[in-house]
C-alpha cells in the first residue's frame, strides 16, 4: 500500500516546509549532541579524580544524585520558559552557560588551593569536592535548557504519523554526542596530562588512593594515571571550546515555528477550539488535562524514571567499573562505554522504525520488548567471569546498548504525542524531573553498593530495577497512539 504524503495539504510550501524541516532536525541534534560533551565528560575523569585526590564512590555518587535532580527540575522550569522566550534562545544561552560551568571545573583544584593554602589532605580534599560539586550542580541546570526547546520545536516540524521514526533519528543525538565524548575524552585521560611516573612519591600517592578505593591492579592503574597527571583538567577544557562554538550555531541557525520563516502549520494538527481561546484560563485547563491529569503521561513518566536508573547506571559509572573491577585501561573502558553508544544508536533507529511499522505509533509497546532485552544482556553481564576478555564483555554491553536506548526515546516521543505539540515540552519537563530523579537513584545506589558490597550487587539491582520497568510499561498495553482526539473534546466553557 503506497504510503499517504501527509504534507501534501501544503501545497506550493510543501518543498520549503520539507527542507526547513530537514534543517530544524540536523541543527537541534548537532546542538544537543554537543551539550553531551559538557556532560558525559565527567565519567571519564571521575577515574583520574580518584586516583589523584583519594575521592571515593560514595561522594561521586552524591555529586550524580543532587545534579541529577537539578538537571530534572531544570528541564521542567525551562519546559515553561520556552513557552514565553524563543526555544532557540534558550537552547543556545544553556549550551554556552555549560561551556563556562566546564571551563570553570578546570580550575577547581586552583580554586580549593587558594581557599585551603595547600594543595593536599583532607581539608583540600572536601574541599575540592564541594567546590567540584557546585559546579557539576550549576551545569546540571543549564543541562537542563537542552531538550524542552527541542521537545517543543521539533513537533511543530514533524507531523505526528512521522515522529516516531523521524524523532529517533533525532534521538541518536545524545549518543552520538556521548560516543564522542567518551572517545576524545579517552583519548585526552590516555595522551594528555603531565608525566610524573619517575615521581615514586607520586606514584605511591596515586597507589594508595586507588587501594583504599578497592582498584583492582592498583600499582599499574597508578603508574598509567601518573604518566598523565591532570589530564582530567582536558577533559573539561576541551569540549568546554567546542561547547561556545555550538551555542553560536543554535543561535544563527534555528528557527522555533513555521510561522517565523512564513510557512504554514502542520496539517492534521488542530487542538480544537484552543487556538480560539488562547486567554490564561484556557491555557491553563488545557495543560490540565493534557498533562496533569492525563493519566498516559503519568505511567510514561513514571516508567521514564525506572529507565534512566538502568541507563545511566551503566553509562555514568561504566568507566569506572570497567577500570575498576575489570582492569581495563581508561582508554579501552572509553572505547566499550562508546560501542555501548553506538549500539544505542542503531537501537534508537529500529525501535522508532519499529514503533511507526510494527505497532502503528504506539511507543509503549515497543518500550516492553526493549526493556526484556536489556533485562537479558544485563543478566548476561552479570553472571560474565572476572577474566572474561575485552572483546565479550564489550559485545554483552553492545546488546544492553541497542535495547535500553529504544525506551530512553520513544518514552519522550510518546509524551510529545500524548500531551499533543502544544504541552509536549511541559509533558517532558515533567518525565525530565522523574527522569533525572532515577538518574540520581542509580548516583547513589551505584556509589553506596559498589563501596559496601561490590560491583556484582550493583548490577543486580539494576537487573531488579529493569523488571519493574517493564510491569509499568505492560500496563499501558491499551493506551492511545495520540491526545490529538481527546484535545478537540475539550469545553472551554465550563
Amino acid at each position: 500500500m503506497e504510503k499517504t504524503d501527509v504534507y501534501k495539504p501544503l501545497g506550493p510550501q510543501r518543498k520549503p516546509f520539507l527542507k526547513w524541516q530537514m534543517r530544524t532536525i540536523l541543527i537541534t541534534m548537532i546542538g544537543y549532541a554537543i551539550f553531551y560533551f559538557v556532560r558525559k565528560n565527567f565519567s571519564l575523569a571521575m577515574p583520574g579524580l580518584t586516583a589523584e585526590y583519594g575521592i571515593t564512590n560514595k561522594s561521586f555518587g552524591w555529586i550524580i544524585f543532587i545534579g541529577s535532580l537539578v538537571y530534572g527540575f531544570s528541564r521542567f522550569i525551562n519546559g515553561y520558559l520556552v513557552d514565553k522566550i524563543k526555544g532557540r534562545i534558550v537552547m543556545a544561552l544553556g549550551l554556552f552557560l555549560c561551556a563556562v560551568a566546564n571551563f570553570a571545573f578546570g580550575f577547581g583544584v586552583n580554586l580549593s588551593a587558594m581557599i585551603t593554602g595547600t594543595d593536599h589532605g583532607a581539608d583540600f580534599t572536601s574541599t575540592f569536592i564541594f567546590i567540584m560539586g557546585i559546579i557539576i550542580i550549576l551545569n546540571q541546570y543549564f543541562q537542563g535548557m537542552g531538550y524542552p526547546p527541542c521537545a517543543r520545536i521539533l513537533p511543530h516540524w514533524i507531523h505526528p504519523s512521522e515522529l516516531a521514526t523521524k524523532m529517533s533519528i533525532w534521538n541518536t543525538s545524545h549518543s552520538v554526542g556521548a560516543t564522542l565524548a567518551v572517545l576524545i575524552c579517552g583519548y585526552i585521560m590516555g595522551t594528555m596530562g603531565v608525566n610524573l611516573s619517575s615521581n615514586p612519591a607520586w606514584v605511591a600517592q596515586l597507589t594508595t588512593h586507588l587501594t583504599d578505593n578497592g582498584v583492582t591492579d592498583a600499582a599499574n592503574q597508578a603508574l598509567a594515571y601518573a604518566s598523565h597527571t591532570g589530564a582530567w583538567r582536558w577533559c573539561f577544557w576541551i569540549p568546554a571550546c567546542i561547547a561556545l562554538a555550538g551555542s553560536l550555531f543554535i543561535l544563527i541557525g534555528l528557527r522555533d515555528e513555521p510561522k517565523d520563516v512564513g510557512l504554514p502549520d502542520l496539517p492534521d494538527t488542530s487542538l480544537g477550539h484552543y487556538t480560539d481561546a488562547k486567554d490564561k484560563k484556557a491555557r491553563k485547563k488545557f495543560e490540565m488535562i493534557m498533562v496533569w491529569k492525563n493519566r498516559w503521561v503519568w505511567t510514561f513518566c513514571i516508567a521514564n524514571l525506572f529507565v534512566y536508573i538502568v541507563r545511566m547506571g551503566i553509562l555514568d559509572w561504566g568507566p569506572k567499573f570497567l577500570t575498576e573491577s575489570r582492569g581495563m585501561k581508561i582508554a579501552e573502558a572509553g572505547w566499550t562505554v562508546a560501542a555501548f553508544e553506538i549500539a544505542g544508536i542503531v537501537g534508537t533507529l529500529f525501535a522508532g522504525w519499529a514503533t511507526d511499522h510494527l505497532f502503528k505509533g504506539k511507543a509503549h509497546r515497543m518500550c516492553v520488548f526493549s526493556m526484556v532485552g536489556a533485562t537479558l544482556f544485563m543478566t548476561i553481564f552479570r553472571f560474565l567471569p572476572q577474566n572474561s576478555s575485552f572483546l565479550l564483555t564489550t559485545i554483552i554491553l553492545i546488546g544492553a546498548g541497542f535495547c535500553i536506548y529504544g525506551p530512553q526515546a520513544l518514552i519522550g516521543i510518546a509524551l510529545g504525542n500524548q500531551a499533543t505539540k502544544e504541552a509536549s515540552a511541559r509533558a517532558n519537563g515533567l518525565a525530565g524531573i522523574l527522569g533525572y530523579i532515577g538518574a540520581g537513584l542509580s548516583g547513589l545506589l551505584v556509589g553506596y553498593v559498589a563501596d559496601l558490597y561490590g560491583w556484582t550487587h550493583v548490577f543486580e539491582t539494576i537487573i531488579v530495577v529493569a523488571v519493574i520497568c517493564i510491569f509499568i510499561l505492560v500496563s499501558m498495553w491499551q493506551a492511545p497512539r495520540d491526545g490529538y482526539e481527546k484535545s478537540q473534546s475539550i469545553n472551554y466553557d465550563e
